[in-house]
């Protein structure tokens, strides 16, 4: 217990602080995704609380703050609305069964990313390239200031001529607009200016208490946490500690049709949940320069949703906006995580009066400073200096980012890039061609990998006609890579036979020499075993080279 203790607070006021700050900025944007997906929106804070929670203690990534995310709250709109008139058409309908059905795929989605994490697929977030990290961070960045923009506004009630009610947004004008204007400036304002005199008083959570001060004592009429929750159709802040959905048991039906109509949902909200918590794990990592583990990030992601789901609240994934918040405030130990989710349930138990009197203003400030700060506004610069192709790919993945979801955005990125180095590298196969000493054997020495999208040029390399009736073929600096190049080889092979030549090939490592014999018993007869060569066992054996590149002198 005491060494857990030491590991959580290495950095306890800057974690505490930090925290404070975060589940502050937490709240509004957690208010807004529990309007997108049509559900109160103490289940999304429940949800917050909980999943920020376990995640902070159990996570990979201490520094990462996770909570009800919008890329995961999107994904469930549809099912919420198709739930509740699929509990319309039971033999005794349930209302707000969409509810229900969205408990039951979030404890789905959270059984799905213990799976990836136990069959440790977070290692796959290496293979996201540098330039889908920028496009990414660039295009959340400005995903987060749109969110913000739309804050200049309020909701008016609006009855149709059906009868229907609806609120429609109304865009602020006048002294309303400039009161906003000049609030959300004076708390960018303390942000900046701040940390150039002390860096002993976070900025972020100085600036919240000023302008609030300000609002309250002023007596000014803006728009508040409070009036922001009544406006979307709230009931307000306050809410009770999460408990046991004993609801979820009583109406959800256990049978094939349920799994079958929240399995989608589940998958791809574990999907997009797993690729947002992970990249936000990589951009703290090159932060704070050190390394969270990606597999554990996974497993504690999927117990804090499956829990969520469990007692009643919504599903959710790491926060990039808190996450930068956090670090920048000094956040960078579990404690700041715990911290978070404690303040946050704090607030719904006993202090939602006065958190419902924070000026959106002032969160809408700091959401704008952690967007300049998140922006990678070096890539503007580095643009015309990195290949093109991935310049290309960061400001696709920019683009899809704003325009669909990150998850389409990053599977996109990933997918050009993959394309383009398979291109790239499709290029750099080479035969070097001579005839043995006695001018009776012709040796092709090929150069590059050997894989799908090299076929081609390594056919085109040999003529088989023309050549004398003995071929060898050297892969001692090539590597024989996947199915479509061993039937490269067996075809090459077989034509070579076909015109009465023999043919054989030499300095295939171990590794190669196994696919080729799995493939077809023919490889037996012309793969050449005993090899003299000493860079061919140095290319064999990497631990071989590795000691003979130390022990050589330079």
């Amino acid at each position: 217990m005491t060494e857990f203790v030491r590991k959580i607070t290495p950095n306890v006021k800057d974690d505490v602080l930090s925290g404070i700050t975060v589940s502050l900025a937490m709240i509004p944007e957690v208010v807004a995704f529990a309007f997108v997906a049509q559900i109160d929106p103490l289940v999304a804070l429940s949800g917050a609380f909980i999943i920020g929670l376990i995640t902070a203690v159990f996570g990979g990534r201490p520094g990462l703050i996770s909570g009800a995310a919008g890329a995961v709250a999107v994904i469930f709109v549809h099912l919420i609305s198709e739930g509740h008139a699929k509990g319309m058409l039971f033999d005794t309908p349930v209302e707000n069964m969409g509810y229900f059905y969205l408990l039951a795929a979030v404890i789905l989605m959270g059984l799905f990313q213990i799976g990836a994490g136990v069959f440790k697929l977070g290692r796959f977030v290496r293979l996201i390239p540098h330039s889908v990290m920028l496009g990414f961070v660039n295009g959340l960045a400005i995903v987060i200031f749109l969110a913000q923009v739309r804050m200049f506004s309020h909701k008016e009630l609006q009855v149709s001529v059906e009868g229907i009610n609806k609120y429609i947004d109304i865009p602020m004008q006048g002294s309303e607009l400039y009161v906003m204007l000049g609030l959300v400036l004076l708390t960018m304002g303390i942000i900046w200016l701040l940390p150039k005199l002390t860096t002993k008083i976070p900025a972020a959570l100085t600036a919240i208490l000023v302008t609030t001060g300000i609002v309250v004592f002023g007596g000014l009429d803006v728009s508040t946490v409070g009036s922001y929750i009544i406006e979307g159709g709230g009931n307000g802040l306050k809410g009770e500690f999460p408990t046991p959905n004993l609801e979820l048991w009583e109406n959800l039906p256990f049978n094939i049709d349920t799994l079958k109509f929240i399995l989608p949902y589940a998958f791809l909200a574990a999907s997009v949940g797993l690729i947002e918590s992970l990249m936000t794990m990589n951009l703290v990592d090159e932060l704070t320069e050190t390394r969270g583990n990606g597999n554990r990030e996974c497993v504690a992601q999927g117990a804090g949703n499956m829990i969520s789901g469990l007692f009643g609240g919504t599903g959710g994934c790491g926060m990039i906006g808190q996450t930068v918040i956090n670090i920048n405030a000094g956040g960078r130990g579990r404690l700041s995580g715990i911290m978070m989710a404690l303040t946050l349930l704090t607030f719904i138990l006993f202090t939602d009066r006065y958190i419902e009197q924070v000026p959106i203003a002032a969160l809408v400030g700091v959401m704008f400073m952690m967007v300049i700060e998140t922006f990678a506004w070096s890539s503007f610069r580095i643009l015309r200096k990195i290949p093109k192709s991935d310049a290309f790919v960061l400001i696709v993945v920019s683009a899809v980012t704003v325009i669909y979801d990150l998850a389409i955005a990053v599977f996109v990125g990933v997918i050009i890039s993959a394309l383009v180095f398979a291109w790239e590298n499709a290029k750099k196969i080479r035969a070097r061609k001579r005839l043995s000493e006695d001018g009776q054997t012709k040796i092709y020495e090929i150069w590059g990998p050997l894989f799908f999208g090299s076929i081609q040029a390594f056919n085109d390399k040999f003529d088989v006609k023309n050549d004398p009736d003995h071929v060898e073929i050297d892969f001692v600096e090539s590597r024989v890579s996947d199915h479509s190049a061993l039937e490269a080889i067996f075809n090459l092979v077989s034509k070579y036979e076909a015109e009465g030549k023999t043919i054989r090939l030499k300095h295939l490592s171990a590794d190669c020499k196994e696919l080729l014999y799995k493939a077809s018993p023919k490889f037996r007869e012309v793969i050449v075993e005993a090899i003299d060569d000493p860079r061919y066992h140095l290319a064999e054996n990497p631990e071989k080279f590795s000691k003979a590149l130390s022990e050589y002198k330079f």
